[in-house]
């Protein structure tokens, strides 16, 4: 698949060539594509004047970037405790058998869904809670885990083209 790194220069043409925009600009590349591409990595690199290195160095220690690609629906479930105790590992597991994912592959094949686990979503009081987006589901249950779902496959049925 080739990317299109025409927004990428947009983006680049915001911020001064100055290490200080070097975390920003990787927050709008993640915001446009989900993740943190190799190819648009090289262009801040270039733009700059940071080694790829130095890059990757700031890609990894973050937690919030990512450099695999994502779905188009990010899923995080919360298993804090509060959520671990009134049962997040079952709405976990019923996401993951409802998309045919895994915690080594938590991404559909069709790029629709991510799944990932978080140790808080600071939504402790409307346990267990999970995110899709930035829309936040409480007191989620195996039936509206299949219920979400569907809601979601039936929004974007016949809409195969995703853009990444």
């Amino acid at each position: 698949m080739d990317l299109d790194l025409s927004k990428v220069d947009e983006i680049l043409k915001r911020y001064p060539v100055d290490q200080a925009s070097l975390i920003p600009i990787m927050q709008d590349v993640q915001n446009l594509y989900n993740y943190l591409p190799r190819k648009a990595l090289e262009k801040i690199s270039d733009y700059l004047h940071v080694t790829i290195s130095k890059i990757y160095g700031v890609a990894t220690f973050y937690e919030n970037f990512s450099l695999d690609a994502k779905g188009k629906y990010i899923i995080r479930c919360c298993d804090g405790t509060a959520c671990h105790v009134r049962k997040s590992t079952a709405i976990l597991n019923e996401i993951r058998s409802e998309l045919g994912v895994t915690p080594q592959k938590n991404t559909t094949d069709d790029m629709m869904f991510t799944v990932e686990t978080v140790s808080c979503l600071g939504a402790c009081g409307l346990a267990p809670v999970m995110v899709v987006g930035d829309e936040v589901h409480p007191a989620m249950t195996v039936e509206k885990v299949k219920e979400l779902l569907a809601s979601i496959r039936e929004k974007h049925s016949g809409d195969m083209s995703i853009e990444i």
